[in-house]
């Protein structure tokens, strides 16, 4: 699975579970397992306010781009979340959390 991100300034907080082709957001299952190779999934088509792209299959992987909210102001985003960074897209090969970059100044000092 590869994952784009799009930075937003958002207070939400995102967490992400891989299990197989099913991606788990906020604790919500999408189950990509039956899209075909070479197959696109428009956007509208999954009822998902993360979901920025439609969905993929190329060579066996499954690919999309998901929403990554940042900050609460007056704190700036960090560097590796902000708009002006974009992250690089996350290549995920096992099943379980998918570390996202810190959100908030909170989770930076930890």
């Amino acid at each position: 699975m590869i994952i784009t991100l799009s930075p937003i300034r958002s207070d939400a907080a995102l967490t992400l579970i891989r299990q197989g082709d099913t991606l788990i957001l906020n604790g919500v299952a999408y189950d990509f397992g039956p899209l075909a190779e070479g197959a696109t999934l428009p956007r509208e088509a999954i009822a998902c306010d993360w979901l920025a792209s439609e969905v993929t299959r190329i060579d066996g992987v499954i690919h999309l781009t998901l929403l990554l909210p940042h900050g609460p102001i007056p704190w700036p985003a960090p560097p590796e979340s902000r708009v002006v960074t974009h992250p690089e897209p996350i290549l995920v090969t096992t099943d379980g959390p998918i570390l996202l970059p810190s959100y908030s100044p909170e989770e930076i000092s930890q």
